[in-house]
């Protein structure tokens, strides 16, 4: 099994793009016992991720209570270099 920030990466070379609860829904079947794997600390990978330059935001949606979504997206770059280093 992957570190959880491994599988939250290679997530996003396998879907469109996706928000901290579609990464969660995505990785709770294999992470579900994690404690690392719930909104806070998934948004706060995503950001890092985006910081390094491997994803970067795609759109954003107010969910239903009002609560700001933000997408990200595996630009072609970055999901090369996803991919380069975390394995299937």
């Amino acid at each position: 099994m992957k570190p959880l920030n491994f599988a939250i990466l290679k997530h996003f070379t396998k879907v469109e793009d996706a928000c901290a609860e579609d990464v969660i829904e995505a990785l709770k079947g294999q992470y579900g016992d994690f404690k690392a794997l719930n909104k806070k600390e998934v948004l706060n990978a995503m950001m890092t991720a985006e910081a390094n330059g491997l994803i970067e935001e795609s759109k954003l949606e107010m969910d239903k209570s009002g609560e700001l979504k933000i997408y990200y997206r595996a630009h072609q770059e970055g999901a090369d270099a996803i991919n380069k280093y975390i394995k299937d």
